[in-house]
């Protein structure tokens, strides 16, 4: 795997502990969730920049916060017990499948 991809997965990763502690935090108001808010957005942030070196930043980005989504909303629903619908669901699963298709068919998308 080229390692911008491994750079995007980490970003991912970061942010969606970044996004995770922002719920936990409830509105900043418990600092070690609200710390974790801080570190993990700014580490999720580098290492997009790092994948930046290699991949434009409208496909960075389409990744990052696609897989961004799809993953917060499955913590949401496990760890919150936040109730997603069928629309939401198709939603989710249309993003995943534009972000296959950049992998898989776009020149742009460094691989």
């Amino acid at each position: 795997m080229p390692v911008h991809y491994i750079y995007l997965i980490i970003a991912v990763a970061a942010e969606t502990i970044g996004t995770t502690a922002l719920q936990a935090s409830q509105q900043f108001s418990k600092a070690l969730p609200s710390l974790v808010v801080v570190v993990a957005y700014g580490f999720s942030f580098y290492m997009m920049g790092l994948t930046l070196k290699f991949m434009p930043v409208g496909i960075v980005y389409a990744i990052w916060s696609g897989l961004g989504i799809v993953f917060i909303s499955a913590i949401g629903y496990v760890v919150f017990q936040q109730k997603l619908d069928f629309p939401a669901v198709l939603g989710m699963g249309l993003i995943v499948i534009g972000i296959l298709i950049i992998h898989l068919f776009s020149k742009a998308s460094g691989h």
